[in-house]
């Protein structure tokens, strides 16, 4: 009985989804190869592998992008914006496993932005990236004054937030939320094809006092990424909640 080569095609890119591979090339939320790769690969024409594809798609198991390609369906990494958290304790309370890696480690002179929100001579830089179900999900870099970071080392970097580790009572926090392609070596980093769209969001977080403590940018692949803002009704805003558009 003759078999219909995309429906063929299909059946083998949802067994490696499926049943997962050594090298978690399956893995949720994974690229998948371009449909020239897997053209090639599968010796088949592209209609044929996109058709295959959109099946898979209509299952629920892979959905696309443009300037992604296809990748594992996954659900969103959501964070809450209403409070000052971490987005490990977020990971948490959704099922998912979250992991940091320390990618750089030392103190600087501040330039630029920084120097002008710390305003010191000396600063702790941490760039590090996060991983949920062992899979990148976020580049973070942090600065730090050095008085508040000096004790800090490199371990305590990557096993524990800032928040934790800093000896000063964390107050609030503004987040500024924008979008732009991501440059290549964030799209090393994070496994992106280069020029793909990340959401970018730069934090200052300030102490009981006032005084900024932290700044932190952080890159977010969009495919996988959603902030969730609770809007109050028209009745109880009484004060500004905090979003704000930036033109």
């Amino acid at each position: 009985m003759r078999t219909i080569r995309y429906r063929e095609i299909a059946e083998d890119l949802r067994a490696r989804i499926v049943d997962g591979d050594a090298d978690g090339e399956a893995a949720p939320g994974r690229l998948l190869p371009s449909e020239a790769e897997l053209s090639r690969d599968y010796g088949a024409s592209r209609a044929t592998v996109r058709k295959a594809l959109e099946a898979l798609r209509e299952e629920g198991l892979v959905d696309s992008r443009q300037g992604f390609g296809w990748f594992v369906a996954s659900d969103p990494l959501r964070q809450d914006l209403v409070r000052l958290g971490t987005i490990e304790s977020q990971l948490a309370a959704s099922g998912r496993r979250s992991d940091r890696r320390v990618l750089d480690f030392g103190f600087v002179a501040p330039t630029g932005r920084v120097r002008d929100v710390l305003g010191d001579e000396q600063v702790l830089r941490v760039r590090r990236l996060g991983l949920a179900d062992g899979q990148p999900f976020v580049r973070v870099t942090i600065w730090c004054p050095q008085r508040w970071a000096a004790e800090i080392s490199r371990a305590d970097a990557e096993r524990s937030s800032f928040q934790e580790l800093l000896p000063v009572t964390l107050a609030g926090a503004t987040q500024t939320i924008g979008a732009r392609p991501v440059s290549a070596e964030d799209a090393s980093v994070l496994a992106l094809p280069e020029g793909a769209p990340v959401l970018v969001c730069e934090r200052i977080t300030r102490s009981a006092d006032g005084e900024p403590v932290l700044l932190s940018d952080h890159v977010f692949p969009a495919h996988l990424t959603e902030f969730v803002v609770e809007l109050p009704g028209p009745e109880t805003l009484v004060t500004p909640s905090g979003l704000r558009l930036v033109h």
